[in-house]
Protein backbone atom coordinates (compact mmCIF):
# COMPACT_ATOMS: atom_id res chain seq x y z
CA UNK A 1 0.00 0.00 0.00
CA UNK A 2 1.43 3.33 -1.06
CA UNK A 3 0.78 6.30 1.16
CA UNK A 4 1.01 9.65 -0.55
CA UNK A 5 2.64 12.42 1.45
CA UNK A 6 0.37 15.16 2.67
CA UNK A 7 1.17 18.48 1.12
CA UNK A 8 -0.02 21.55 2.91
CA UNK A 9 -0.91 24.64 0.96
CA UNK A 10 1.68 27.40 1.07
CA UNK A 11 0.73 30.21 3.41
CA UNK A 12 -0.66 33.27 1.67
CA UNK A 13 1.35 36.47 1.53
CA UNK A 14 -0.98 38.05 4.10
CA UNK A 15 -0.41 35.09 6.45
CA UNK A 16 3.34 35.49 6.05
CA UNK A 17 3.17 39.23 6.76
CA UNK A 18 0.96 38.70 9.82
CA UNK A 19 3.36 36.07 11.17
CA UNK A 20 6.26 38.51 10.84
CA UNK A 21 4.24 41.31 12.42
CA UNK A 22 3.40 39.07 15.39
CA UNK A 23 7.05 38.08 15.67
CA UNK A 24 8.04 41.76 15.83
CA UNK A 25 5.40 42.47 18.48
CA UNK A 26 6.63 39.52 20.55
CA UNK A 27 10.23 40.76 20.31
CA UNK A 28 9.14 44.24 21.39
CA UNK A 29 7.15 42.83 24.32
CA UNK A 30 10.08 40.64 25.39
CA UNK A 31 12.29 43.73 25.55
CA UNK A 32 9.68 45.62 27.53
CA UNK A 33 9.35 42.71 29.96
CA UNK A 34 13.13 42.64 30.35
CA UNK A 35 13.29 46.35 31.19
CA UNK A 36 10.37 46.09 33.59
CA UNK A 37 12.27 43.62 35.75
CA UNK A 38 9.43 41.10 35.55
CA UNK A 39 10.49 37.73 36.88
CA UNK A 40 13.77 38.84 38.45
CA UNK A 41 14.34 37.06 41.72
CA UNK A 42 16.43 38.71 44.40
CA UNK A 43 18.29 37.39 47.39
CA UNK A 44 18.12 33.74 48.39
CA UNK A 45 15.48 32.97 45.75
CA UNK A 46 17.58 34.17 42.83
CA UNK A 47 18.85 31.57 40.38
CA UNK A 48 22.27 33.12 39.98
CA UNK A 49 24.15 32.92 36.71
CA UNK A 50 22.03 30.03 35.37
CA UNK A 51 18.86 32.03 35.75
CA UNK A 52 20.45 35.03 34.06
CA UNK A 53 21.42 32.88 31.06
CA UNK A 54 17.93 31.47 30.43
CA UNK A 55 15.61 34.26 31.53
CA UNK A 56 15.55 35.76 28.03
CA UNK A 57 14.13 32.51 26.63
CA UNK A 58 11.35 32.56 29.22
CA UNK A 59 10.54 36.21 28.48
CA UNK A 60 10.42 35.52 24.73
CA UNK A 61 7.96 32.65 25.23
CA UNK A 62 5.85 34.76 27.59
CA UNK A 63 5.79 37.52 24.97
CA UNK A 64 4.70 35.04 22.27
CA UNK A 65 1.83 33.89 24.50
CA UNK A 66 0.79 37.49 25.10
CA UNK A 67 0.67 38.07 21.34
CA UNK A 68 -1.31 34.84 20.79
CA UNK A 69 -3.88 36.09 23.31
CA UNK A 70 -4.35 39.36 21.41
CA UNK A 71 -1.28 41.28 22.45
CA UNK A 72 -1.47 45.04 22.54
CA UNK A 73 -2.43 45.62 18.92
CA UNK A 74 1.05 46.39 17.68
CA UNK A 75 1.10 43.42 15.29
CA UNK A 76 -2.01 44.70 13.53
CA UNK A 77 -0.45 48.14 13.04
CA UNK A 78 2.79 46.62 11.74
CA UNK A 79 0.83 44.30 9.44
CA UNK A 80 -1.21 47.18 8.00
CA UNK A 81 1.96 49.20 7.41
CA UNK A 82 3.63 46.29 5.63
CA UNK A 83 0.56 45.70 3.42
CA UNK A 84 0.40 49.39 2.52
CA UNK A 85 4.11 49.48 1.75
CA UNK A 86 3.84 46.35 -0.37
CA UNK A 87 0.79 47.66 -2.28
CA UNK A 88 2.45 51.01 -2.83
CA UNK A 89 5.57 49.35 -4.20
CA UNK A 90 3.58 47.17 -6.62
Amino acid sequence: MDIAPITLPAPSRHDQLMAKAEELEATFLAEMLAHSGLGEMQGAFGGGQGEAQFTSFLRQEQAKLIVQQGGMGLAELIFNSMVEAENGAA
